[in-house]
Order: C-alpha cells, then structure tokens, then sequence
C-alpha cells in the first residue's frame, strides 16, 4: 500500500516584539521584514513541496499566512484546512511574560533547548508530554483520513516535535533536543506497519 507522506513546515518567523515573549498559542503576526528577505526559502519550499497535496494549518494566523507566502512564491494555491491538533504547546498562564520572568515560575529544572522541561505543566496550559499525546492523536487521524496522500501541513515547533516524538515512540525530554527552525521542513511516513521518519530541520536551498 502506498505510505501516507506528511510534510511538516514550521512557520516563519513571528514579529520581533512577539520573540521577546512566551507567547504560545497568542496568535502573534510573523515578521514583515523577514517575509520579504526569505522569498529564496519560500521558492525553494514551493519548489520541493509534491503537487498535489491536502494542505493543512491550525487556527492560529502565522501558519495560514506562512502557506499563503508559500502559494505566492510559486506554489499553486490550495484550500487550508483548519486542524487544531497541531497547534502549538498552550503555555497558560505564562503566555506573554518576557523570558527573563519565567524561571521563577518553574517547578521542574528547565530544559537545555526550550523555556520548560518537558513535564513541566504551566497552569492553564499543557505539558511537552501532553502535546505528544495531542498531536501523536491527531497524526493517527490524519493518516487515516488522507490514506495514502501527500499532506502538507504548516505548523509548529513544539507541535513538530511531539509528531516525531510519536513517530519515533520517544519521551517528551528527548523529543525537545531536535531542533526544528522556522520555515524547515520534516518528513514523516505513515504506513500499515509503522510510522518512519524520511527528515528532520531540512532547510531549504537557494
């Protein structure tokens, strides 16, 4: 049977004044200035991405206006569907205190890549391990949904990381050691048998 192929696109980089914040699931705008310098990267995406594919976004604007920035840079414009799923990690009551506030707060030892350990939950919000679950959920729908498909979703980091996480049947501590940059590309197959991991962090070329 054919694999069901997923192409993971975290979004572009979010406005400078967002960047100085834990901001979650705050539906913050991307960054004007890099938008317009990266036009390289989204050519390069729209070139890479298969033709045809089920395009995916979460609520939250900068994944639809990232696959827009896609779409105008040489990609044919596709329907966007919604899926809340895949939406980032909800950081609760943190959401909008600077960086510098949060170690005061935490329960747990933070993590050496990302503000939180991955059990650590912030009221209100949901833990790395949590997100694992959600999304790893989430994946197993889709793939059924999309059988054998090309599906390309844009998403987030910590969204991102919980697929491969489940992918790869790993905890949430290890899963936040891979880096996963704006506008990169991860690939993930599901099949009868298993789930594999074609690429993490892929850049795109020039």
């Amino acid at each position: 049977m054919t694999p069901t192929r997923f192409w993971l696109i975290r979004h572009a980089l979010v406005a400078e004044n967002a960047r100085a914040m834990l901001y979650g699931v705050m539906d913050v705008p991307l960054c004007e200035t890099t938008l317009l310098e990266q036009a390289p990267m989204y050519r390069s995406l729209a070139a890479r991405l298969p033709r045809p594919a089920d395009w995916l976004v979460t609520p939250l604007s900068r994944t639809r206006r990232t696959a827009e920035t896609i779409f105008a840079h040489g990609y044919p414009a596709a329907d966007l569907t919604e899926e809340p799923g895949l939406t980032e990690q909800s950081l609760g009551e943190w959401q909008g205190l600077p960086h510098a506030d949060l170690p005061a707060r935490l329960a747990l030892p933070a993590h050496a890549f990302w503000p939180l350990g991955g059990h650590e939950k912030p009221p209100g919000g949901e833990s790395m391990a949590e997100v694992i679950v959600r999304v790893g959920r989430t994946m197993e729908r889709l793939a059924t949904a999309h059988a054998g498909h090309d599906v390309a979703i844009v998403s987030h980091g910590g969204a991102i990381r919980g697929a491969i996480a489940h992918a790869l049947q790993i905890g949430p501590d290890n899963a936040l050691h891979m880096a996963v940059q704006n506008l990169s590309l991860t690939r993930l197959e599901r099949t009868p048998e298993a789930w594999r991991v074609m690429c993490v962090n892929e850049a795109p070329g020039y």
